[in-house]
């Protein structure tokens, strides 16, 4: 190596030899602040697992910064890992905070962990589903109605949490609803964004229910700005149609003996007057 070589130079290709190692070991400390860091860097994902990372690395560093001014005697290494706790409590705060600020009412956390968590939809997604709806659980006592045929316009979307709702069609029974089915997902897919209409069939609780609401022209603009909740808000909605369908389809079973194919052609537009005859 030539003298004018730069100082990077000499600590990559000529760097200082230890004169002599240290006989004797770091103190509990710095073997403990290890130990924590270790145990920081397993945690997973998400704002709990972050929770975990930065609680554990700010206690690892509580240890270096003892051991810097106990054993090391170093004011460097305590200035360092002081620091760096000062971080992880900021960060902390920052997450605790977010906890806080995005805590939901126990229906929606549920509803969460019902419907959306096993797609792994991302909470903030859901954050803006739940957003629409004004984070509002409504009621209904029992034998109230929801909707009644032929007068009720169908201008909302809604989801029951809790209870039992009874479909009915000239007092005619046709099924029931319930927890996390939507109470008139065949309502909405039958109008387009522009159009109006009412209620076809009547929707009664049995019980004391609960549920949520998204008026339509929100949740329209809702899935017209977002594309995955769009896409999400068809799956949800075909799977509960097809569950109505199945639930008309086995009444006919136990009346007749007959099962037919809901997946044939405008099936499910007789279905409901073909349930009401055989009554």
């Amino acid at each position: 190596m030539s003298r004018n070589s730069s100082p990077w130079d000499q600590l990559l290709f000529q760097p200082p030899l230890c004169e002599g190692w240290k006989q004797n070991v770091e103190g509990a400390a710095y073997h403990l602040g290890n130990c924590i860091l270790l145990l920081g860097y397993m945690g997973g994902s998400g704002i709990f697992g972050s929770i975990y990372i930065f609680s554990l690395l700010a206690t690892g560093y509580i240890c270096y910064a003892l051991w810097g001014w106990l054993n090391a005697c170093g004011l460097d290494i305590f200035i360092w890992n002081m620091l760096l706790v000062m971080a992880c409590i900021l960060q902390l705060a920052h997450l605790i905070y977010r906890l806080h600020k995005h805590t939901f009412l126990e229906e929606f956390d549920l509803l969460y962990k019902t419907l959306c968590q096993p797609l792994q939809v991302p909470f903030e997604v859901y954050k803006e589903i739940v957003k629409c709806c004004e984070e509002k659980v409504l009621s209904l006592a029992r034998d109230q109605n929801y909707a009644v045929e032929g007068k009720t316009p169908i201008n909302r979307l809604s989801l029951l949490l809790s209870g039992r709702v009874r479909v009915s069609q000239d007092g005619q029974f046709l099924h029931y609803v319930f927890p996390y089915q939507f109470l008139d997902s065949p309502e909405w897919e039958s109008l387009r964004p522009s159009e109006e209409g009412t209620f076809q069939v009547t929707l009664t609780a049995e019980t004391d229910c609960s549920y949520i609401t998204w008026p339509r022209r929100k949740l329209y603009l809702l899935l017209a700005k977002d594309r995955y909740i769009a896409r999400l808000f068809s799956a949800f909605l075909g799977y509960d149609i097809s569950e109505k369908l199945y639930a008309l389809n086995d009444k006919l079973f136990a009346k007749f003996g007959l099962r037919f194919d809901i997946r044939l052609p405008s099936l499910h537009h007789c279905l409901g007057r073909r349930v009401h005859d055989t009554e």
